[in-house]
């Protein structure tokens, strides 16, 4: 979309058919938001009937932050929408913006010349394999990338899954709202309304229960609820109704790919990904496709070297990632909180001011600074009333 908005001549090939369904966390921080805004895309994500959410109950081994970030820019709620939505809304933005769209195509291989990317390779549903010729070949294909596996993007930074999800949708939950919990026994459940009515639930185990899980997935989805939350299981029995078939997701351990080389590039989980504890994939495509298609555009416009413009998203991406990267790692092993998030996250819950800022960093909308430098954490423990000997302000610790 942002490169045939540039004037370029764009061909996006994906091996669905919208509008079409995938195994998402659907959630769009306001981080993303503030990007379908800025692409006059967000209106249409509301008109669908999305719902609004400007509440966010998070719950981690007894410590409740109930709240919501501040409002950025007009945006003061949170969406989780249907892929089939969201999919669909981001296709057509594309082709409206002139990239023209092959639906049911598979990618088999990608086309070498003198050591340079230079198209791809694949068949239209059942049609004869053709080539399609570029100047640089996009991989958006996701953590099992075709574009990745071909061009041999070595990973860096990989860091062991932890767990595993199931989720599906349900009817009569709407007085919920946004909920993400986690238990005492590595167990954790998450709670979203989304289109058509359906309140998306979600659990996550950690490995260890994975066998275990498989054997009854309707008891022991029923059992995660219960045991983070007696009250919310209680009511989860009585009021929730399924509407679909469960959705499984055992996923890949977090890990970084190198995202460029001569003619190609990565963008998504095909470069990136992390446990989907924190939802922050769809919002960090969003992100990183805008950072890429920016960086793209240069080269092709001449305006620098197009081995240095993606050499410099590999390096943007990285660095603005790694907070959220170590973030969601950390708090994706539903073990005991290190110390230092325990001490701050106690405190944070303690004050309403604080736990909105938390829910904003979370969020991407507030920098990491205004809570964890020195002074901010000092204001923090001040407020909450902690005492000096209980105060940790080294990460690390």
């Amino acid at each position: 979309m942002h490169l045939a908005r540039q004037g370029h001549r764009v061909v996006v090939v994906d091996r669905a058919s919208f509008p079409s369904d995938s195994v998402s966390t659907h959630y769009i921080h306001q981080a993303g938001l503030l990007r379908l805004k800025e692409w006059g895309l967000l209106d249409e994500i509301i008109a669908a009937k999305t719902p609004p959410l400007r509440k966010m109950h998070y719950g981690y081994r007894g410590i409740e932050l109930n709240g919501f970030a501040d409002p950025v820019d007009g945006v003061d709620a949170v969406y989780c929408p249907r892929r089939t939505v969201l999919d669909e809304i981001l296709v057509n933005a594309a082709r409206r913006a002139g990239a023209e769209v092959v639906e049911n195509f598979t990618v088999t291989d990608v086309v070498v010349s003198d050591g340079r990317v230079t198209g791809i390779r694949g068949r239209e549903g059942d049609g004869p394999e053709r080539e399609l010729r570029a100047t640089i070949v996009v991989g958006a294909d996701g953590f099992h990338s075709t574009v990745a596996k071909k061009v041999g993007a070595e990973l860096y930074n990989v860091r062991p899954a932890a767990g595993f999800i199931y989720y599906s949708y349900y009817t009569g939950l709407e007085s919920w709202g946004l909920h993400h919990k986690n238990g005492m026994n590595e167990k954790w459940f998450g709670t979203w309304p989304t289109n058509d009515g359906l309140t998306m639930v979600a659990t996550i185990c950690t490995k260890r229960y994975l066998k275990e899980f498989r054997q009854d997935v309707e008891t022991n989805f029923q059992a995660v609820i219960d045991d983070v939350s007696p009250e919310m299981g209680e009511q989860f029995r009585d009021m929730g109704r399924r509407a679909e078939d469960f959705r499984p997701m055992r996923y890949p351990d977090n890990y970084y790919r190198r995202a460029y080389g001569p003619g190609w590039a990565l963008v998504g989980d095909a470069g990136y990904h992390k446990d989907p504890y924190t939802g922050w994939g769809i919002t960090d495509s969003f992100l990183h496709g805008e950072l890429l298609a920016e960086r793209i555009h240069q080269g092709l416009a001449g305006e620098r070297p197009m081995e240095e413009a993606l050499a410099e998203y590999n390096k943007l991406r990285d660095e603005e990632s790694a907070g959220v990267y170590d973030f969601t790692t950390t708090l994706g092993e539903l073990t005991e909180l290190p110390p230092f998030f325990k001490a701050t996250m106690s405190a944070m819950s303690k004050s309403q001011e604080w736990t909105n800022k938390m829910l904003g960093l979370i969020g991407g909308v507030v920098p990491d600074y205004e809570i964890y430098a020195p002074d901010a954490l000092e204001r923090l423990y001040d407020d909450a009333g902690v005492p000096q000997d209980e105060r940790i302000y080294d990460p690390a610790a």
